[in-house]
């Protein structure tokens, strides 16, 4: 695997880049730029005087752009996953399946959706007073967006956010994570060579500040991270009285009822719990399953954990999983594994930090968990499965939602229609049954959480219209000088108003 270089760099300002780290070597890659405010304020202004011209292009010629966007990253596969390998840690089939697949799907969604999803609508009115009139709503883009994108997929949950947005017709302005910035770089350069106009597209690398900076100069802010920032994004935003879109954290249960089919489930569980190191919003966090089929479970899931190779991702088919990507978060995985051994867990299997370099958690299943325990109630990110003991499904739904998050869940039976009516019990963005995450590449689907877990969604009609204002349109054409309800009042036009409400109104069913 050939790592990605870069030249060191500093800021215009004069203060100094950010040292980007592989997480799996601990070496230093790169260097980037620290923007400051007023630097942020600049890219804001250059944004604001093309956006128009991009808006003007229309949807099939700024279609054509992402499109050839989408050739573009399939062309650069390689040089791209190597970017996302080098700064995240992950594995090549994590990059691969969750990032390069995705990115190169949302290009070709949203270049053929756009203009569907962003279509003027006819709208027919119940009420007298517009009969006759042409109703229509049309959307248009907000102008400059600001895009805050996260660590652990600089490609899906970072840039993916843009793609929609720029289809809208919006200028975007992604500040990746200070982490994870280098995938984003090597977008834009994709984007610049596919003829995207300049200004259009850019990236603000740089801290917390830099993204603060972002929000105070955009006309609507997406953010993907914790859910303590997106309390601070949400307040700055309503400062501003900007929309904003937010997806948070999650502490995703899957329930495991006693007829599941338990190997289908096992490895679903160990799957899309340990993929990308559990560094995923939507990840597998916790199960509960039924008594009478829990140790064969847990039995089948300690199997596939014990046989997952880890370490330094080599290649194509090198390890299963690799590095966890930002430092603290291995510290608060070791914190939450360490709390619930304390109150009385077992460590099936893993369950430690890995010597040598790299940032590496052993892949880990806990038994004799609790609600007690943060394992079971924070969210970890991280390559831990907690697997609780319940009496029935009432306890799995009622365990399930003792949870300040709701973003994703899963359930597993055979029994199709009990396993839709569980999901539907579930408080949650977002339910599968016999099946997890996987909703998330149904582009079609709306993807957002309940609860702490955000605001608003990704994906679907909503997933592009919430980077557009709604205009509402009423069209008079042929009607007489002056209607019947206006000045001046008379009794008789009140009479004859007061029968026309009663006819519009008086013929409902009531009980």
């Amino acid at each position: 695997m050939t790592s990605v270089e870069h030249e060191p760099v500093a800021s215009a300002n004069g203060i100094g880049g950010i040292p980007v780290e592989n997480p799996a070597t601990g070496e230093i890659i790169a260097t980037v730029p620290d923007l400051s405010a007023e630097e942020v304020r600049e890219l804001a202004a250059r944004a604001r005087v093309v956006q128009p011209g991009w808006e003007a292009l229309g949807f099939e010629e700024r279609g054509k752009i992402l499109l050839r966007a989408q050739k573009w990253l399939l062309d650069n596969a390689d040089r791209v996953t190597d970017a996302i390998i080098s700064e995240t840690g992950k594995t090549y089939e994590d990059a691969q399946l969750a990032e390069i697949s995705y990115g190169a799907a949302a290009f070709g969604f949203w270049a053929k959706n756009a203009p569907k999803y962003l279509a003027d609508e006819k709208v027919r009115s119940s009420n007298l007073l517009v009969a006759g009139r042409k109703l229509k709503v049309r959307w248009r883009p907000l102008g400059v967006i600001g895009v805050i994108g996260p660590w652990n997929y600089p490609l899906t949950n970072s840039f993916g956010d843009c793609i929609p947005a720029l289809a809208a017709g919006n200028a975007v302005i992604l500040k990746p994570s200070e982490i994870t910035p280098l995938t984003s770089l090597l977008l834009k350069e994709g984007l610049d060579e596919c003829g995207m106009p300049a200004d259009v597209f850019q990236v603000a690398t740089g801290r917390g500040e830099t993204g603060a900076a972002l929000i105070g100069e955009v006309d609507m802010i997406m953010f993907t991270g914790s859910t303590r920032t997106g309390r601070k994004v949400a307040t700055a935003a309503a400062e501003r009285l900007i929309p904003c879109s937010l997806e948070l954290g999650g502490k995703d249960p899957m329930i495991v009822l006693r007829d599941a089919d338990l190997e289908r489930a096992a490895n679903c569980a160990a799957f899309y719990s340990m993929q990308n190191s559990g560094q995923t919003c939507i990840s597998v966090e916790r199960v509960y399953v039924e008594e009478p089929v829990y140790d064969e479970f847990v039995a089948k899931v300690v199997e596939k954990i014990r046989q997952l190779r880890q370490g330094n991702p080599e290649g194509p088919g090198s390890v299963d999983v690799g590095a966890m990507t930002f430092p603290p978060q291995l510290d608060l995985v070791e914190a939450h594994v360490n709390d619930a051994v304390a109150k009385g867990a077992k460590v099936e299997v893993g369950g430690h930090r890995s010597d040598g370099p790299g940032l590496f958690f052993e892949p880990t299943v806990m038994t004799g968990v609790d609600h007690s325990m943060t394992a079971m109630t924070e969210e970890t990110f991280g390559p831990t499965l907690p697997i609780m003991k319940v009496k029935d499904a009432e306890e799995a739904i009622r365990l399930a939602n003792d949870s300040n998050y709701g973003l994703q869940a899963s359930v597993f039976t055979k029994d199709l229609a009990k396993g839709e009516a569980i999901a539907r019990r579930v408080h949650s963005g977002a339910v599968c049954v016999n099946d997890a995450l996987l909703n998330y590449v149904a582009l079609e689907l709306p993807m957002g959480g309940a609860k702490e877990s955000g605001l608003g969604t990704r994906h679907g009609a909503g997933g592009i219209r919430k980077f557009c204002e709604s205009q509402s349109i009423l069209i008079s054409r042929g009607f007489p000088k002056k209607d019947f309800h206006m000045f001046p009042y008379t009794p008789g036009m009140t009479k004859r108003l007061g029968q026309g409400i009663k006819l519009m109104h008086g013929r409902g069913k009531r009980d």
